[in-house]
């Protein structure tokens, strides 16, 4: 299945309402003429969380031979708990979860230093990847 995305903007989120209304946190954003980059968070209606990632262009092609490149962990709900003791926020609060996130692992490096975190942390997660 080709999941469609580079339509993604940077949300320039500010407020932990609006994180709730969009539904979606921007982790990293960047547009040159050869690459384009996104990452984010956001829950599922089953409450699994998504660490999304997409990478297109011809600097991508180069490496992966492939225009595109997708990356995802997928974390379940009992796994997703584990975050709330660590970041010492109420259970189920997902907005100040995706904040917390958002403050620990913005940047380009996003998705390998969250996958080391959860690693270190004893988090299970999926991980996939294609081009």
């Amino acid at each position: 299945m080709r999941l469609d995305f580079c339509r993604m903007l940077s949300s320039g989120i500010t407020s932990l309402k609006q994180i709730k209304y969009l539904g979606k946190f921007t982790l990293f954003y960047l547009e040159k003429p050869d690459i384009k980059i996104s990452m984010e968070l956001y829950f599922t209606d089953r409450d699994q969380l998504y660490f999304d990632g997409y990478n297109i262009g011809k600097s991508v092609e180069a490496i992966w031979g492939d225009t595109d490149y997708e990356y995802t962990y997928i974390l379940e709900p009992e796994e997703v708990d584990k975050f709330y003791q660590i970041f010492n926020l109420a259970p189920g609060d997902k907005s100040g979860l995706l904040f917390a996130l958002k403050q620990r692992f913005s940047g380009n490096k996003a998705y390998s230093l969250f996958g080391e975190f959860m690693n270190a942390n004893h988090i299970a997660y999926t991980a996939l990847s294609w081009s």
